[in-house]
């Protein structure tokens, strides 16, 4: 798939089944992702992997936190994807790099996974919410003190008998762009 394809293509999918990528080919994918731009090459993240019985210790703590939730919907909004990759953000506290600018590395990176993670055939969804304010689920985490959850992709491979979403038409953009002098 080239890169416009990819680009005008992806879609964020909430029907994802198995497979999802393994623990060695999201390595893979993150080798690729990991050379979109970041000054300084800090690297000022890192991903968990949850499955299985992790997503539903994961939704363990954010219902553990929130006692009036529905626990059963609760669970099954974290147990929606094969694949829960958490971002979490480590910014190299001061760095001549400023943070906002690792910030942006990171959402580079993970921007950059989601369009390899569709070339391969798999689909992604973001997603934020309580799971990046969540006490009890950063201590479970193991999450320093500087680190921030900043989301989680939800990964699998879309479900066939999902009406697809049609791709997106190129906005005009002439009204975004000025040239200086």
């Amino acid at each position: 798939m080239d890169i416009i394809t990819a680009v005008l293509t992806r879609r964020s999918a909430s029907a994802l089944g198995a497979p999802a990528p393994g623990d060695e080919e999201f390595r893979y994918l993150l080798k690729g992702a990991a050379t979109a731009p970041d000054h300084g090459r800090l690297r000022p993240w890192r991903w968990i992997l949850v499955r299985g019985d992790g997503l539903a210790a994961v939704a363990g703590c954010l219902a553990d936190e929130d006692p009036a939730a529905d626990r059963e919907q609760l669970v099954s909004s974290v147990v929606r994807a094969p694949l829960k990759a958490m971002l979490v953000f480590t910014p190299h506290v001061g760095h001549r790099v400023p943070e906002w600018e690792q910030l942006a590395a990171a959402s580079t990176m993970t921007y950059s996974l989601m369009l390899l993670l569709h070339a391969r055939g798999y689909s992604s969804k973001w997603r934020t919410g309580r799971l990046c304010t969540s006490g009890a689920l950063r201590a479970r985490l193991g999450l320093a003190e500087q680190e921030r959850l900043l989301g989680a992709l939800d990964i699998g491979t879309p479900d066939p008998s999902a009406v697809p979403s049609a791709r997106r038409a190129p906005m005009d953009v002439s009204d975004r762009v000025a040239v200086f002098g």
